[in-house]
């Protein structure tokens, strides 16, 4: 890890703040009109561009853009999408295209349109909005024809960005009665010193929401992956075998994965109690699904939650990981050795 990494995780320790979370938007007046029942800002295509847009046959080309203001149908985390085979896309990104001829791309945000054409002289542009001749890569498989999640993927990026993933919208849980208990709260506890800061082992979906990055390897029999941070690693079996007979309570629970046509269904039990979820602690009786929807250029990630002891009903969450950019083949190594409290060292004695 670096040393300026070091240094800042260090300093976020000290002053009881966890670093999992990107901070928020700085928020100034309202606008005029934005009041309760006021219609949604406009949503506005920035920019949208291919670099470079002319080609020589099986050369690439990068699409960027920038969004302002996407549609989402609960009002937060929103996306565009691009057509002939791209698909959906984060607020702010770039994704590589290797077009066969001459393809106009489509970028979409609610009622925004803006194109962009990729020029290769000498061929017949592509019409419509198919995939067969528009895309790159496209979605890698297997040898056995399932897709393949095998690669090093960009952390969940609450405000877009290019290589990173996108946030989708993540209404809160609702509580049983009663178990107002189950939320944390760490100003009545003068030892937490934050969510992330003693480096043990995190649970969905807070593991995929700390600043660093996280890598899939994939065969036919186990998908397994590994967390940079804090340094943690599932193996997730694929041949849809049943879970072990009450499982010990473990930090990552039991996992089970099966496919449900292209989607890699994870079903996770036998959790500890140990864990928080997005703010909320938890009991042994957690119980977990994640489905996994390989697309180009990422990841489409679901994630339901349920605990009966705590929880009225399920609830979801939605992300969507990119591929690492620039690529690589590994994630970096991470060793928690200073896991302690750092506020003594500044002062603070209590």
């Amino acid at each position: 890890m670096a040393v300026g990494a070091v240094a800042l995780a260090v300093l976020l320790v000290a002053s009881g703040t966890a670093f999992a979370q990107p901070p928020a938007p700085a928020q100034g007046p309202a606008p005029a009109g934005r009041g309760r029942g006021a219609p949604p800002p406009e949503t506005r295509i920035v920019s949208f561009e291919a670099r470079p847009a002319t080609l020589r046959p099986g050369e690439s080309a990068v699409l960027s853009w920038v969004i302002e203001n996407p549609p989402s149908a609960t009002g937060f985390g929103g996306f565009g999408t691009i057509d002939q085979g791209v698909g959906r896309v984060i607020p702010r990104g770039t994704i590589r295209v290797t077009p066969k001829a001459t393809t106009t791309y489509t970028l979409t945000a609610g009622a925004a349109t803006k194109t962009v054409t990729v020029t290769i002289p000498g061929t017949t542009p592509v019409t419509g909005t198919g995939t067969s001749t528009a895309t790159g890569p496209g979605i890698p498989r297997t040898p056995d024809g399932k897709p393949d999640f095998s690669g090093v993927y960009g952390w969940a990026n609450l405000f877009g960005g290019a290589g990173r993933g996108g946030v989708g919208p993540a209404p809160g849980p609702t509580l049983k009665p009663g178990a107002e208990k189950y939320r944390v709260n760490r100003a009545a506890n003068p030892q937490d010193t934050g969510a992330t800061s003693d480096c043990m082992p995190l649970i969905p979906p807070n593991s995929f929401s700390v600043p660093y990055e996280f890598q899939i390897i994939q065969n036919k029999d186990y998908l397994v992956i590994f967390h940079e941070y804090p340094g943690s690693f599932r193996i997730v079996p694929l041949n849809d075998e049943p879970h072990q007979v009450d499982p010990d309570p473990a930090w990552l629970g039991d996992s089970v994965g099966k496919w449900d046509g292209d989607t890699l269904v994870i079903d996770t039990i036998g959790y500890n109690d140990k864990t928080e979820i997005n703010g909320y602690h938890h009991t042994e009786d957690l119980h977990t699904v994640e489905r996994l929807r390989r697309v180009d250029g990422g990841v489409d990630y679901e994630l339901t939650i349920e605990d009966p002891n705590v929880f009225a009903a399920p609830w979801k969450m939605t992300r969507q990981f990119r591929v690492a950019d620039p690529p690589r083949k590994r994630i970096f190594e991470f060793v928690c050795e200073n896991n302690r409290d750092y506020r003594p060292l500044f002062g603070d004695k209590k």
